[in-house]
Formats: C-alpha cells, sequence, structure tokens
C-alpha cells in the first residue's frame, strides 16, 4: 500500500454490553471491536480510515464515536442521523471528525425506481455548509435513470459496494449506466468494496473487474476503496483481507490510478 492509504469503508461493533444494538436490527453482529481493526489495518499496511455507522445501531453513533476518538488524525466517519437533527448537533458531529452521512435507501419502503427526495434533499441542505456528502446504501439497477432523479443535489453522493448491483445484470444495465454519468458528471463518488455482497462467485471475483474497470476509467478521480471489515451479514466465505487487497491490483493496474484511488481521492472527500 502507498503510503497515507485509506480503507473508506468498515464498521465497529460492540461490545455490546457496553453499546446495545437497536431492536429494529435485521442481524447481530460478533465484537468487531476498535483496537481488532487498527491491528488489520497495521498488517495490512494502511494508515487512514472512514468508519461507517452499521444498520445495527440505527442513529446512535456512540460506538462510531468512540472509536473516532482514538484516532482522530487517522480517522474520519459517515454516521446516521435522524432528518430533524439541529444544527448544533451536526456542528458537533463535525468537530469530532464526521464528514458523510449515510441513508439507507434498500430498506425505504419508497418502490424500486424511487427516491425519498423530498427528505433527502432536506437533509442534504443542512449538512451543505459543513461541506458533507450523503452516501447511499442503494441498489443501483433498480435506479435507471439514477443521474435524472439526483440532477441538481445540494452536496455529492457516495454509492457503495460498485453501486450494489448483482453481477449478472451486466455492464449494460441502465442502473449501471446511469452511475457511470453521475460519476463521469463529478457529482458522485464509487467505492470499490463488497465485491461478496454482488458476485455469487468465490475470491478472486473476476465477474467484478469488469465494473471496477468501467468506473476508474469513467472518473478514476472519484473512486475510493474500502475493506467493508468486518465483512457483516456474509452469506458465504469469509474473504481474507489480505485477497482483498491484493484484487486491486487487477482492478486498477496503473499505480497512479492506485493512488488517486487509496490516497488522494480519500483525503479529498473526507477531509484529511
Amino acid at each position: 500500500m502507498p503510503g497515507l492509504a485509506c480503507d473508506t469503508h468498515a464498521h465497529v461493533c460492540g461490545p455490546e454490553a457496553r453499546y446495545p444494538y437497536s431492536p429494529a436490527r435485521i442481524y447481530t453482529p460478533p465484537d468487531a471491536l476498535p483496537a481488532q481493526y487498527r491491528h488489520l489495518l497495521n498488517t495490512l499496511g494502511v494508515q487512514r480510515a472512514v468508519l461507517v455507522q452499521p444498520s445495527v445501531y440505527g442513529s446512535d453513533n456512540r460506538a462510531l464515536l468512540d472509536a473516532l476518538a482514538s484516532d482522530p488524525v487517522n480517522q474520519r466517519a459517515v454516521a446516521v442521523v435522524e432528518p430533524d437533527i439541529r444544527n448544533a448537533e451536526l456542528e458537533r458531529l463535525h468537530s469530532l471528525g464526521v464528514r458523510g452521512i449515510r441513508c439507507n435507501i434498500v430498506d425505504v419502503k419508497e418502490g424500486k425506481g424511487r427516491l425519498p427526495m423530498e427528505m433527502l434533499t432536506a437533509l442534504a441542505k443542512k449538512v451543505r455548509p459543513f461541506g458533507w456528502h450523503l452516501e447511499f446504501l442503494m441498489h443501483v439497477d433498480e435506479f435507471p435513470d439514477l443521474d435524472r432523479l439526483l440532477d441538481g443535489f445540494p452536496v455529492d453522493v457516495v454509492f457503495g459496494h460498485l453501486g450494489y448491483m448483482k453481477a449478472a445484470l451486466g455492464l449494460e444495465a441502465p442502473g449501471f449506466k446511469a452511475l457511470l454519468r453521475l460519476v463521469k458528471s463529478g457529482r458522485a463518488w464509487v467505492k470499490l468494496t463488497g465485491p461478496y455482497r454482488i458476485s455469487p462467485g468465490p475470491l478472486p471475483y473476476p465477474d467484478i473487474a469488469a465494473f471496477a474497470h468501467a468506473l476508474v476509467d469513467a472518473a478514476p478521480e472519484r473512486i475510493v476503496w474500502g475493506t467493508d471489515w468486518p465483512h457483516v451479514m456474509l452469506k458465504g466465505a469469509m474473504p481474507n483481507d489480505g485477497d482483498l487487497c491484493d484484487i486491486l491490483l487487477e482492478w486498477v493496474p496503473n499505480e497512479a490510478a492506485r493512488t488517486k484511488v487509496l490516497v488522494e481521492n480519500p483525503a479529498r472527500l473526507y477531509g484529511f
């Protein structure tokens, strides 16, 4: 890994006795503690990290913020908040290192191809003065006109898991093509994370390479990378995080482009 490389997508969970999970959660993870995560980063040779609020905590960001406080220089965070959050709380979160808001579109009951635009736009306007973004967990294949839906959106948007669509749908899927248009326009970012969430096969997930190449070719300055540690709700074999790093050599074979993805782009997006 190059110096100042950044893992832009990881979660911390537990201990449950100190940070109880939401009763509405759909899974219960084992403990995935900050010290364990830092050991992983040291092993991989990754200095910077972005902690993302897992769904099991809802909008209770205490575990996230306590983990963030352990290394405020090398860490940033993406939180989950209620739509009616006050400006004073946003100021507090910003001072602690939060740089974005995660919005779970997968669980929003708007129907395929629809977004709760009124709520999302209002939230985006609240965080815009802080230079934050909104990170969407959503299946882009359900939104063939994604770029039109987000035309004129107040802040940048970030998509995890290469757009989180099944690899079998192919590069010509209208939603993926809309994502490429959005990324090319300079209004969106995409995380090269969680290939096991969109591929039915084992490591090294060869069916995902074409999607990664398409995204990097479209806008290498808008792509970031992450481990997705500790790989919650994984239905297949647990990947070795070193193997996940090695996939980058196939996904982003150009060294200069890899430096963008691992160092320069996350520094801009998260304000390192």
